[in-house]
């Protein structure tokens, strides 16, 4: 039985703290996530029925940090590292040999590198398969919204991270025209210089709601914590793959653009009989599924990752740092291949996206 670990956070801590102490709803979100901060990361489920194609098995453990996403990316690294630490040394305990960062933890400080020299245990950000997963969900869902992706206008938001860079690299010889977008257009350029060799039409722009208005499909994976792309900065008939957590797309877009479709990338079926029991204090399995909100037997990209890299007993840190290579991207997708991972289809704000559903977008958007 190879073992990982995964390690998660809330999105809303005050929310999520609530839920077990109501009070919480009276304070101020930011004193509920500074209060959280000095609480010792905990396990909160056990994963178990994963089985590769090969007939390998995994299990693994979710590790709660108890960072909220502003103290993850305002606080000292030193302060961060201290709390990832103490999360790899629960998942030590457990018996696993790889760890996954999700969520902001991939963010915060340099991406995993330091952690990995710190801990005695093969660290992965899992943004490799995320960027496979972002790529092959574009190109799925712009066919699905009729839009063959060599005729796309293909937006990338955040362009200047790691996942956003290698999902430009794997479309730009794909599509007809790209567009890169983040916070400072004058870093696009090289990049931008670098694709105009395989796409005829690159440009770049700091201007969410301009850079988009002619996009037909969107990969957005910024590491914001507010919403940036808002339901007036789409035209009718986009496709956006929202792989950020928390989402770079408002919710009002779901509320507001019925001609639009949002997907959210990398939502991967996992192989076997996947199980998130719940834990309590003790460690002991309670009734009840920790799923994301998922279909049953379904993860994250990121979390996917570190499962591939147990069944295949690869344990060392493969995806590290702010940048992902085309080749590591492609190296997911052949472990995928191999252990049996894939797309489960796809989910929006929450929601199955099904034939009716991408029947009355299109609908909506005259098509």
């Amino acid at each position: 039985m190879e073992r990982f670990a995964f390690i998660i956070h809330a999105i809303d801590v005050r929310a999520d703290v609530a839920k077990k102490f109501p009070i919480a709803k009276y304070f101020p979100a930011p004193m509920v996530e500074n209060a959280m901060a000095y609480v010792k990361p905990m396990v909160v489920s056990h994963i178990t029925g994963i089985k590769s194609k090969t007939g390998v098995e995994a299990e693994g453990w979710f590790i709660g940090c108890t960072l909220g996403p502003r103290k993850l990316l305002t606080s000292e690294p030193e302060f961060v590292y201290k709390n990832l630490e103490q999360c790899v040394a629960l998942a030590d305990g457990l018996g696993a040999k790889v760890i996954g960062l999700g969520a902001l933890t991939s963010v915060a400080g340099d991406g995993g590198i330091t952690l990995a020299k710190r801990v005695n245990m093969a660290v992965t950000t899992g943004n490799s398969y995320t960027v496979a997963t972002a790529v092959e969900g574009a190109i799925k869902g712009a066919d699905l919204m009729g839009v063959p992706i060599e005729d796309a206008h293909v937006a990338i938001v955040g362009a200047a991270g790691s996942i956003g860079r290698t999902s430009a690299m794997l479309l730009a010889p794909k599509c007809r025209k790209m567009t890169l977008l983040g916070r400072d257009a004058a870093k696009l350029e090289p990049l931008a210089n670098e694709l105009r060799a395989v796409c005829k039409t690159v440009n770049v722009s700091s201007d969410t709601s301009t850079g988009l208005q002619d996009a037909d499909v969107i990969v957005t994976v910024t590491s914001a914590v507010d919403a940036v792309i808002q339901p007036s900065d789409l035209k009718p008939g986009a496709v956006v793959c929202d792989v950020a957590r928390p989402r770079d797309v408002s919710v009002r877009v779901a509320k507001e653009r019925p001609d639009v479709l949002v997907i959210e990338g990398g939502i991967v079926q996992v192989p076997g009989n996947m199980v998130c029991g719940m834990t309590n204090k003790h460690g002991i399995d309670k009734d009840g599924d920790f799923n994301f909100g998922f279909p049953v037997g379904t993860a994250y990209a990121c979390m996917s990752e570190t499962m591939m890299l147990a069944l295949d007993q690869r344990y060392e840190s493969f995806t590290l740092g702010k940048t992902v290579s085309v080749e590591q991207a492609s190296k997911m997708w052949e472990l995928a291949d191999k252990h049996g991972f894939g797309l489960a289809g796809f989910r929006s704000f929450e929601r199955a996206v099904t034939p009716e559903t991408i029947a009355a977008v299109r609908k909506a958007a005259g098509r």
